[in-house]
């Protein structure tokens, strides 16, 4: 699917990302390979049967997860959106997937009226616009700037939970280096920087890279892993984040409800 003012795909755009950061074609392959393990280990213990409701004759199993997948065999696939030199392939990717999720929000009083058990607060949100031709997915960067900011008694450190769209392996890796360049700070956000990512945080159960990418249901997976993260892990914060089409991107603050 073309973005209607670039005329690009979306693998384009990130494969140019990508080198603009200096995100090299191991990095994506070892970042995807981690997704797909952290997912497959999720599901052997069981941690995503109460979140999946089966399909017919699904069940609860996942056709997308290649838990015994490595950088090494990853390396042996061919670029799939910059011919013949791009560092994009079909396996450090998201793939498209059917599938939809749901998410329950209401005020705390209603909730404990209808006898619900909430699990987090929605603290905070961001909606950013990026340059399709130059940023088009680096919105998580922007939003999670915007949040920062807003709420200048929390720093990035202090939030234990990260959930981030994994669009394309080269697409996170980007962002989390624009996050972490002191340069990439001084030249859009005055200075403050994000902060660099602790990959014990991120996506711990896997993401799109291995779960898959159903347009319009991604971003209520994310708040639903992360929210249940926050209790298991007893985390006080979580940051959500997603990038999308057109140059948009979407982050918010979650903190856990311990009442």
């Amino acid at each position: 699917i073309a973005n209607y003012t670039t005329g690009e795909v979306m693998g384009v755009s990130s494969d140019k990302l990508s080198a603009k950061f200096g995100i090299s074609r191991e990095d994506q392959d070892e970042f995807s390979a981690r997704s797909h393990s952290l997912a497959g280990i999720a599901h052997a213990e069981g941690w995503y049967d109460d979140e999946i409701v089966p399909y017919k004759t699904t069940g609860r199993a996942e056709n997308g997860i290649k838990s015994d997948t490595t950088p090494e065999k990853l390396s042996k696939l061919r670029a799939a959106f910059v011919k013949p030199h791009g560092t994009h392939t079909a396996a450090n990717s998201s793939f498209l997937t059917d599938g939809a999720s749901a998410s329950l929000l209401m005020d705390e009083e209603t909730a404990l009226q209808l006898g619900y058990q909430p699990w987090a607060y929605l603290r905070d949100w961001s909606f950013k616009g990026c340059d399709p031709f130059t940023e088009l997915l680096l919105g998580p960067t922007y939003c999670t700037a915007d949040i920062l900011r807003r709420n200048p008694k929390l720093s990035f450190s202090d939030v234990g939970v990260l959930e981030f769209h994994e669009a394309f392996a080269g697409q996170l890796l980007s962002n989390i280096t624009a996050m972490g360049s002191q340069t990439f700070a001084d030249d859009h956000f005055g200075g403050n920087i994000v902060g660099d990512v602790m990959m014990e945080k991120l996506n711990t159960k896997g993401g799109s890279l291995s779960l898959g990418h159903p347009f319009g249901a991604t971003g209520s997976r994310l708040v639903t892993t992360a929210c249940r993260r926050l209790v298991e892990e007893e985390e006080q914060f979580a940051i959500v984040a997603a990038c999308a089409d057109g140059g948009l991107g979407h982050a918010c603050l979650l903190e856990r409800y311990d009442q």
